[in-house]
């Protein structure tokens, strides 16, 4: 099991590969969203939000209202992710990574990752 700092800096890593996105293609698919990561076996929830500039730095202090876009994904599952070990469409349809947003918000994530 990863730890919570592990989790941590891979979403800080997930921040700075977003960045990499381009401006034109950030400016067709973003939408201001709010965006919560759940780690359930660290009991944890870390808090994002994605706008045209990029995906701010995740914290664990919870926004006003519910986020848009919820992902739920074990520790380990979510550092294999953004190190490229783990295929989203694969942990999705194996039900280790759990999406809970819009169709529309889906359609414009897969885009950007």
């Amino acid at each position: 099991m990863a730890s919570v700092e592990e989790c941590r800096a891979a979403l800080a890593k997930l921040v700075a590969q977003f960045d990499e996105v381009g401006e034109e293609d950030r400016a067709k698919h973003v939408v201001e969203r709010t965006v919560s990561c759940r780690v359930p076996d660290l009991e944890v929830i870390f808090y994002g939000r994605l706008h045209h500039d990029g995906l701010d730095p995740f914290t664990q202090d919870p926004p006003a209202a519910p986020a848009d876009v919820k992902l739920t994904i074990g520790s380990d599952d979510l550092v294999a992710l953004v190190d490229g070990e783990l295929d989203l469409a694969r942990a999705l349809l194996g039900g280790r990574v759990k999406i809970d947003a819009s169709f529309g918000d889906l359609l414009r994530l897969r885009r950007l990752l």
